[in-house]
């Protein structure tokens, strides 16, 4: 009896006044406790509404064309990170399958490489982070020697892009 009139007063202290005048009717600190637990984890139907839709959002993620390795990594952790928080297993080979399965085609060498080189299960998520990014920067770079070499064939011709036929031109 002491003890529960302690864990009342203990709850009454830590709850703000709102959600205190919805719980003062109740008569020991179990009941308090019980309706708390209720108000803020909400029922089994919820949580199963809320644990399905975060799978969802879990399984359509993809990777878009324009998007960056940092901030695909940044939205399926945010997802990942979502439904851990709601109490829901999610293990981070099960996160490295989802993100190698659903990179742009232009990682698709890089994926076979990692898959055929590592064992998934002994690397980390910071770790295939950081190998993606590496890659990504060789593709910024290639591509910026590409244009580079784009630029020097057009100032070669002149700046006229292709040149067609023989001379410069009917005369």
């Amino acid at each position: 009896m002491v003890n529960d009139l302690k864990v009342e007063n203990y709850l009454f202290q830590a709850i703000d006044r709102i959600i205190l005048e919805q719980i003062l009717e109740k008569r020991t600190s179990k009941q308090i406790w019980d309706s708390m637990e209720k108000k803020f984890e909400g029922n089994a139907r919820v949580k199963r509404s809320t644990h399905q839709a975060l799978r969802r959002d879990f399984e359509i993620l993809e990777m878009k064309v324009s998007e960056t390795i940092t901030k695909y990594f940044a939205c399926v952790m945010s997802v990942a990170n979502k439904i851990r928080s709601n109490g829901e297993q999610i293990r981070d080979v099960t996160i490295m399958e989802k993100i190698l399965r659903t990179l742009t085609e232009k990682f698709n060498y890089v994926v076979f490489s990692i898959e055929e080189s590592k064992d998934i299960d002994a690397l980390t998520v910071d770790e295939l982070q950081s190998s993606l990014i590496e890659h990504e920067h060789k593709f910024h770079r290639s591509n910026g020697e590409e244009q580079a070499l784009k630029v020097t064939m057009d100032e070669r011709n002149g700046g006229r892009g292709r040149v067609r036929g023989r001379g410069r031109g009917r005369g």
